[in-house]
Protein backbone atom coordinates (compact mmCIF):
# COMPACT_ATOMS: atom_id res chain seq x y z
CA UNK A 1 0.00 0.00 0.00
CA UNK A 2 1.02 3.32 -0.78
CA UNK A 3 1.20 6.49 1.85
CA UNK A 4 -2.60 7.31 0.57
CA UNK A 5 -4.34 3.82 0.82
CA UNK A 6 -2.34 3.55 4.49
CA UNK A 7 -4.54 6.92 5.52
CA UNK A 8 -7.83 6.19 3.33
CA UNK A 9 -7.89 3.14 5.33
CA UNK A 10 -6.01 3.55 8.39
CA UNK A 11 -9.00 2.86 10.45
CA UNK A 12 -9.01 -0.48 8.96
CA UNK A 13 -5.83 -0.81 10.26
CA UNK A 14 -5.94 -0.33 13.24
CA UNK A 15 -8.52 -3.73 13.99
CA UNK A 16 -5.86 -7.00 14.81
CA UNK A 17 -8.91 -8.37 12.39
CA UNK A 18 -7.99 -6.65 9.76
CA UNK A 19 -4.52 -5.09 10.04
CA UNK A 20 -2.26 -4.37 6.51
CA UNK A 21 -2.31 -8.37 5.48
CA UNK A 22 -6.34 -8.47 5.42
CA UNK A 23 -6.51 -4.69 3.51
CA UNK A 24 -4.41 -5.93 1.27
CA UNK A 25 -6.66 -8.93 0.48
CA UNK A 26 -9.22 -6.51 -0.01
CA UNK A 27 -7.63 -4.64 -2.23
CA UNK A 28 -6.48 -7.36 -4.51
CA UNK A 29 -9.93 -8.49 -4.46
CA UNK A 30 -12.71 -8.88 -7.16
CA UNK A 31 -16.39 -8.97 -6.35
CA UNK A 32 -19.33 -9.31 -8.30
CA UNK A 33 -22.57 -7.50 -7.60
CA UNK A 34 -25.87 -8.50 -9.32
CA UNK A 35 -28.30 -5.77 -9.21
CA UNK A 36 -27.66 -2.32 -8.83
CA UNK A 37 -31.12 -1.55 -7.14
CA UNK A 38 -31.96 -0.86 -3.39
CA UNK A 39 -29.63 -4.11 -1.74
CA UNK A 40 -26.91 -3.73 -4.56
CA UNK A 41 -27.04 0.49 -3.80
CA UNK A 42 -26.58 -0.56 -0.12
CA UNK A 43 -23.98 -3.05 -0.76
CA UNK A 44 -22.13 -1.71 -3.62
CA UNK A 45 -20.46 1.94 -1.93
CA UNK A 46 -19.35 -0.27 1.54
CA UNK A 47 -17.32 -2.56 -1.05
CA UNK A 48 -15.83 0.73 -2.58
CA UNK A 49 -15.01 2.44 0.43
CA UNK A 50 -13.43 -0.60 2.23
CA UNK A 51 -10.99 -1.18 -0.65
CA UNK A 52 -12.46 -3.54 -2.86
CA UNK A 53 -9.57 -4.12 -5.69
CA UNK A 54 -12.58 -4.53 -8.55
CA UNK A 55 -16.02 -4.62 -8.49
CA UNK A 56 -18.02 -6.08 -11.54
CA UNK A 57 -21.37 -4.03 -10.93
CA UNK A 58 -24.20 -5.86 -13.64
CA UNK A 59 -27.88 -4.56 -14.29
CA UNK A 60 -30.20 -4.14 -17.40
CA UNK A 61 -32.55 -1.55 -15.65
CA UNK A 62 -32.71 2.40 -15.87
CA UNK A 63 -33.01 5.13 -12.89
CA UNK A 64 -36.74 6.17 -13.00
CA UNK A 65 -38.01 8.27 -9.88
CA UNK A 66 -39.52 5.43 -7.79
CA UNK A 67 -36.15 4.20 -7.11
CA UNK A 68 -34.87 7.18 -5.57
CA UNK A 69 -36.71 6.42 -2.57
CA UNK A 70 -34.55 3.58 -1.15
CA UNK A 71 -31.80 3.51 -4.13
CA UNK A 72 -28.88 5.89 -2.68
CA UNK A 73 -26.66 5.56 -5.70
CA UNK A 74 -28.82 7.19 -7.75
CA UNK A 75 -29.68 10.89 -8.00
CA UNK A 76 -32.30 13.20 -9.74
CA UNK A 77 -29.50 13.60 -12.48
CA UNK A 78 -29.38 9.80 -12.74
CA UNK A 79 -33.37 9.79 -14.22
CA UNK A 80 -32.96 7.88 -17.51
CA UNK A 81 -29.35 6.77 -16.94
CA UNK A 82 -28.35 2.86 -16.83
CA UNK A 83 -28.40 2.15 -13.22
CA UNK A 84 -24.89 0.10 -13.73
CA UNK A 85 -23.99 3.53 -14.94
CA UNK A 86 -25.00 5.54 -12.45
CA UNK A 87 -23.66 3.57 -9.52
CA UNK A 88 -20.26 2.93 -11.52
CA UNK A 89 -20.38 7.13 -11.09
CA UNK A 90 -21.58 6.62 -7.49
CA UNK A 91 -18.50 4.62 -6.82
CA UNK A 92 -15.80 6.38 -8.32
CA UNK A 93 -16.74 9.30 -6.99
CA UNK A 94 -16.42 7.35 -3.59
CA UNK A 95 -13.48 5.94 -4.23
CA UNK A 96 -11.42 6.75 -7.35
CA UNK A 97 -8.72 3.75 -7.11
CA UNK A 98 -11.55 1.15 -7.14
CA UNK A 99 -11.65 -0.43 -10.69
CA UNK A 100 -15.73 -0.83 -11.80
CA UNK A 101 -16.90 -2.93 -14.34
CA UNK A 102 -20.34 -1.45 -15.40
CA UNK A 103 -22.43 -3.84 -17.35
CA UNK A 104 -25.88 -2.74 -18.93
CA UNK A 105 -26.87 -6.63 -19.37
CA UNK A 106 -29.19 -8.83 -17.99
CA UNK A 107 -27.62 -11.77 -16.07
CA UNK A 108 -28.04 -15.43 -18.03
CA UNK A 109 -26.05 -18.70 -17.49
CA UNK A 110 -23.53 -17.95 -20.56
CA UNK A 111 -23.08 -14.07 -19.51
CA UNK A 112 -22.58 -15.07 -15.76
CA UNK A 113 -20.04 -18.38 -16.35
CA UNK A 114 -18.03 -16.04 -18.00
CA UNK A 115 -18.14 -13.56 -15.35
CA UNK A 116 -17.54 -15.98 -12.60
CA UNK A 117 -14.08 -16.79 -13.71
CA UNK A 118 -12.03 -14.59 -12.21
CA UNK A 119 -13.81 -13.19 -8.85
CA UNK A 120 -13.95 -13.97 -5.01
CA UNK A 121 -16.88 -13.57 -4.02
CA UNK A 122 -20.48 -13.29 -5.61
CA UNK A 123 -23.50 -10.89 -4.06
CA UNK A 124 -26.79 -11.59 -5.31
CA UNK A 125 -28.76 -8.57 -4.25
CA UNK A 126 -31.72 -9.10 -6.96
CA UNK A 127 -35.17 -9.52 -6.59
CA UNK A 128 -36.06 -12.59 -8.75
CA UNK A 129 -36.37 -16.18 -7.76
CA UNK A 130 -35.32 -17.65 -10.97
CA UNK A 131 -32.25 -15.14 -11.67
CA UNK A 132 -31.25 -16.25 -7.58
CA UNK A 133 -31.29 -19.88 -8.61
CA UNK A 134 -29.59 -19.92 -11.66
CA UNK A 135 -26.60 -17.34 -9.42
CA UNK A 136 -27.07 -20.04 -6.94
CA UNK A 137 -26.00 -23.10 -9.35
CA UNK A 138 -23.47 -21.33 -11.36
CA UNK A 139 -21.98 -20.13 -8.22
CA UNK A 140 -22.02 -24.20 -6.85
CA UNK A 141 -20.55 -25.71 -10.06
CA UNK A 142 -17.59 -23.25 -9.70
CA UNK A 143 -17.44 -23.43 -5.86
CA UNK A 144 -18.06 -19.70 -5.65
CA UNK A 145 -18.67 -17.78 -2.32
CA UNK A 146 -22.45 -16.58 -2.56
CA UNK A 147 -23.60 -13.66 -0.56
CA UNK A 148 -27.34 -13.45 -0.49
CA UNK A 149 -29.94 -10.87 0.71
CA UNK A 150 -33.26 -10.00 -0.11
CA UNK A 151 -35.87 -7.73 1.33
CA UNK A 152 -39.56 -6.92 0.73
CA UNK A 153 -42.02 -5.17 2.55
CA UNK A 154 -40.80 -4.84 5.99
CA UNK A 155 -38.88 -8.45 5.80
CA UNK A 156 -35.06 -9.10 4.93
CA UNK A 157 -32.96 -11.86 5.32
CA UNK A 158 -28.82 -12.34 4.39
CA UNK A 159 -27.19 -15.57 4.50
CA UNK A 160 -23.72 -16.63 3.08
CA UNK A 161 -23.28 -20.28 0.76
CA UNK A 162 -19.89 -21.70 0.46
CA UNK A 163 -19.87 -24.65 -1.22
CA UNK A 164 -15.70 -24.87 -0.86
CA UNK A 165 -16.49 -26.07 2.76
CA UNK A 166 -18.35 -29.73 2.16
CA UNK A 167 -20.93 -29.01 5.14
CA UNK A 168 -22.48 -25.43 3.30
CA UNK A 169 -26.33 -25.64 2.23
CA UNK A 170 -26.41 -23.95 -1.15
CA UNK A 171 -29.53 -21.42 -1.58
CA UNK A 172 -31.70 -24.44 -3.18
CA UNK A 173 -31.03 -26.42 -0.18
CA UNK A 174 -33.11 -23.70 1.74
CA UNK A 175 -35.16 -22.77 -0.63
CA UNK A 176 -36.13 -24.91 -3.44
CA UNK A 177 -36.97 -24.30 -6.75
CA UNK A 178 -40.81 -24.27 -7.23
CA UNK A 179 -41.95 -24.14 -11.12
CA UNK A 180 -45.20 -22.32 -9.78
CA UNK A 181 -43.47 -19.91 -7.74
CA UNK A 182 -45.07 -16.50 -7.60
CA UNK A 183 -43.09 -13.50 -8.38
CA UNK A 184 -43.11 -10.90 -5.96
CA UNK A 185 -41.22 -7.05 -6.16
CA UNK A 186 -41.22 -3.97 -4.49
CA UNK A 187 -42.90 -2.71 -7.51
CA UNK A 188 -45.92 -4.24 -6.35
CA UNK A 189 -45.57 -4.91 -2.80
CA UNK A 190 -43.41 -2.11 -1.89
CA UNK A 191 -40.56 -1.93 1.07
CA UNK A 192 -39.53 -0.04 3.71
CA UNK A 193 -36.81 2.31 2.84
CA UNK A 194 -33.90 1.43 5.10
CA UNK A 195 -34.55 -2.01 5.35
CA UNK A 196 -32.81 -2.46 2.04
CA UNK A 197 -30.01 -0.62 3.75
CA UNK A 198 -29.86 -2.39 6.32
CA UNK A 199 -29.64 -6.14 4.37
CA UNK A 200 -27.39 -4.40 1.79
CA UNK A 201 -24.62 -3.45 4.51
CA UNK A 202 -25.24 -6.31 5.97
CA UNK A 203 -24.35 -8.42 2.89
CA UNK A 204 -21.47 -5.81 2.15
CA UNK A 205 -19.50 -6.94 6.06
CA UNK A 206 -20.21 -10.57 5.20
CA UNK A 207 -18.28 -10.02 1.75
CA UNK A 208 -15.36 -8.27 3.56
CA UNK A 209 -15.33 -11.01 6.31
CA UNK A 210 -15.25 -14.35 4.12
CA UNK A 211 -12.37 -12.15 1.61
CA UNK A 212 -10.37 -11.22 4.45
CA UNK A 213 -11.10 -14.28 7.09
CA UNK A 214 -12.01 -13.14 10.06
CA UNK A 215 -14.99 -13.80 12.61
CA UNK A 216 -17.95 -15.83 11.76
CA UNK A 217 -20.17 -15.15 8.53
CA UNK A 218 -23.72 -16.39 8.17
CA UNK A 219 -22.22 -19.65 7.12
CA UNK A 220 -25.26 -22.19 7.21
CA UNK A 221 -26.90 -19.45 8.86
CA UNK A 222 -30.06 -17.25 7.91
CA UNK A 223 -30.28 -13.90 9.50
CA UNK A 224 -33.34 -12.77 9.56
CA UNK A 225 -34.84 -9.19 10.20
CA UNK A 226 -38.23 -7.53 10.90
CA UNK A 227 -37.99 -3.84 10.61
CA UNK A 228 -41.88 -3.91 12.26
CA UNK A 229 -40.41 -5.07 15.64
CA UNK A 230 -36.42 -4.32 15.44
CA UNK A 231 -36.29 -8.01 15.87
CA UNK A 232 -33.48 -10.13 14.27
CA UNK A 233 -33.51 -13.85 13.71
CA UNK A 234 -31.47 -16.53 12.92
CA UNK A 235 -32.72 -20.10 11.31
CA UNK A 236 -29.57 -22.72 11.64
CA UNK A 237 -29.43 -24.20 7.75
CA UNK A 238 -28.21 -27.56 6.85
CA UNK A 239 -27.02 -29.19 3.28
CA UNK A 240 -30.04 -31.54 1.77
CA UNK A 241 -28.39 -34.00 0.07
CA UNK A 242 -30.88 -34.32 -2.51
CA UNK A 243 -30.98 -30.77 -3.53
CA UNK A 244 -31.41 -30.60 -7.01
CA UNK A 245 -28.17 -27.94 -6.97
CA UNK A 246 -25.60 -28.85 -4.92
CA UNK A 247 -26.44 -32.91 -3.81
CA UNK A 248 -27.37 -36.32 -5.39
CA UNK A 249 -30.54 -34.75 -6.80
CA UNK A 250 -28.06 -32.49 -9.31
CA UNK A 251 -28.54 -33.63 -13.21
Amino acid sequence: MNDEQLLRYSRHLLLDEIDITGQERLLNSHVLVIGAGGLGCACAPYLAAAGIGKITLIDHDHVDLTNLQRQIMHQMDSIGMSKVASGKRFLKNLNPTCQVQALEKKIDEPLLEELIQNVDVVVDCTDNFLTRHLINRVCVNHKKVLVSGAALRFDGQVSVFDLRNSSSPCYACVFPPDPNYVETNCASMGVFAPLVGIIGTIAAAQTLQVIIGFGEPLLGRLLIWNARTTQVDEINLARHHACPACGSGKP
